[in-house]
C-alpha cells in the first residue's frame, strides 16, 4: 500500500509532468504553424485539421523532457523547502524517496509505445493525407502504407511495388498499369525486378500484356530484360515508400520478415523497429539523470543552472539518436547497438551523477 509520502511525491510529479507536457506541445506546434502555416494556401479549417493529427507525435517526443522537467521540480522543489532533509532524518534514502517518481515514469514509458504504437500509425495517415491531398493538391503522392506493398498514381499510370531500395534505386516485384482517357486498361507490364539507371527503367524477367479492343483475348509477350523511359524517379517512389512512421509494430515485424524471406535489406526497418522500444524507455532514464541534479545543497542559482544542463542533456540524447540512426540504417551499426545504445550511455552519465553525489 502506497504511503501518505508515496502518494504526495507522486501527486507532485504527475502535476509538473503534465504542465510540462502541455507547455511543450504548445510551444512546439505554435512554432510549427508559425514556422510553417503560411506556406499551406488553404483555409483555416484543414490547417487545424492537419495539425490535431500531429499532437500525437509532439506528444510522443515532448514524453521524456516532460518527465526530466516533472522531476527535477519535484525533487529539487522539496529540497528547497526542507522536505527531503526531513525525510532523510527520518531514515529514508533518496531511493526510497524517488521510488514513486521512477514507478511513475516506468508507467510513463508504457503509455508512450502505446501513443507510438497504437495512435501515431493512423493520425499519421491522416495527416498524410491533408497534407497531399488537401494541401499540396497533388493525390497521387498519397499513399496508404501496407506491409507487402506500395501503391503509386502518376497521371494515367499506376504502379504496384513490392519492396522499394532507395540506396540502390531498385525495386523488387514491379506493376505497371497503362489506361486511357476513359481508365479503360491498355497495357500491363510486370517485371520481377528493376533498376533505375540515367534516365531508364531497366526491367528484368517480365511480362508485356495488352488489352487491345480488337482482341478477344488480352495478348502476352515474356522478356528477359526491357529498357523503358517513364517520367517516374527513385525520389518519387521514395515518397510514397512505406514508411515504418505510419506501421505498428507487428505491422513493421511482419514485413521485415516477408522482406528478409525474400532476402531483401531489412536494417533501415530494424532500426525503426528497435527504436520504437527504447525511445519509449528513455522517459525513465531522462527522470533517473534528473535526480542528481535534483538535490543541490546551494540555493543560489543553481536550480535554473541545473535545469540548463538537463535540457543539454536532452539534445545530446537526441543528437546521439540522430547518429544512431544513421549508422544502423546504413549497416555500419547493429540495429539493436544503434537503437540503444543512446539510452545506455544517459543511463551511464545518470550512474555517475548519481555516484559522485553520494560522495
Amino acid at each position: 500500500m502506497l504511503s501518505i509520502i508515496d502518494r504526495y511525491i507522486a501527486r507532485e510529479f504527475l502535476k509538473y509532468f503534465f504542465a510540462s507536457l502541455v507547455v511543450f506541445t504548445t510551444l512546439y506546434l505554435a512554432v510549427e504553424m508559425l514556422s510553417n502555416a503560411w506556406q499551406f494556401k488553404v483555409s483555416g479549417s484543414v490547417i487545424w485539421a492537419y495539425y490535431f493529427f500531429e499532437i500525437p507525435v509532439v506528444i510522443y517526443r515532448m514524453t521524456p523532457v516532460s518527465c526530466l522537467m516533472a522531476t527535477i521540480f519535484t525533487v529539487s522543489i522539496m529540497s528547497r523547502t526542507n522536505e527531503l532533509v526531513a525525510l532523510f532524518s527520518s531514515g529514508l534514502s533518496l531511493a526510497r524517496i524517488t521510488a514513486p517518481l521512477l514507478a511513475l515514469t516506468l508507467v510513463v514509458a508504457v503509455c508512450s509505445f502505446f501513443i507510438s504504437d497504437k495512435l501515431i500509425p493512423p493520425f499519421t495517415k491522416k495527416r498524410n493525407y491533408i497534407y497531399f491531398v488537401e494541401i499540396k493538391k497533388n493525390p497521387s503522392l498519397y499513399y496508404t502504407v501496407k506491409t507487402n506493398k506500395i501503391w503509386y498514381r502518376s497521371k494515367d499510370l499506376i504502379y504496384n511495388i513490392k519492396t522499394f531500395n532507395p540506396q540502390k534505386n531498385s525495386v523488387q516485384g514491379m506493376s505497371i498499369y497503362y489506361f486511357d482517357n476513359q481508365w479503360s486498361l491498355l497495357q500491363l507490364i510486370t517485371a520481377d525486378s528493376a533498376q533505375f539507371e540515367g534516365t531508364n527503367w531497366h526491367l528484368r524477367d517480365g511480362s508485356v500484356t495488352l488489352f487491345a479492343p480488337e482482341n478477344s483475348f488480352p495478348l502476352t509477350q515474356n522478356f528477359k530484360e526491357k529498357t523503358i523511359t517513364l517520367d517516374e524517379r527513385p525520389n518519387d517512389i521514395n515518397n510514397v515508400e512505406n514508411n515504418s512512421d505510419v506501421m505498428t509494430v507487428g505491422e513493421l515485424r511482419r514485413y521485415i520478415r516477408k522482406n528478409k524471406e525474400a532476402a531483401l535489406d531489412t536494417t533501415r526497418y530494424e532500426v525503426a523497429y528497435h527504436g520504437k522500444f527504447s525511445f519509449a524507455f528513455i522517459s525513465f532514464v531522462m527522470a533517473f539523470l534528473g535526480i542528481p541534479f535534483s538535490v543541490s545543497k546551494d540555493r543560489s542559482g543553481s536550480f535554473a543552472l541545473n535545469i540548463g544542463i538537463c535540457l543539454a542533456f536532452v539534445f545530446m540524447y537526441w543528437t546521439l539518436v540522430s547518429i544512431g540512426f544513421n549508422l544502423g540504417s546504413h549497416g555500419t551499426v547493429n540495429p539493436v547497438a544503434a537503437a540503444w545504445l543512446p539510452n545506455a550511455f544517459m543511463l551511464s552519465l545518470a550512474v555517475y551523477f548519481l555516484l559522485r553525489l553520494k560522495r
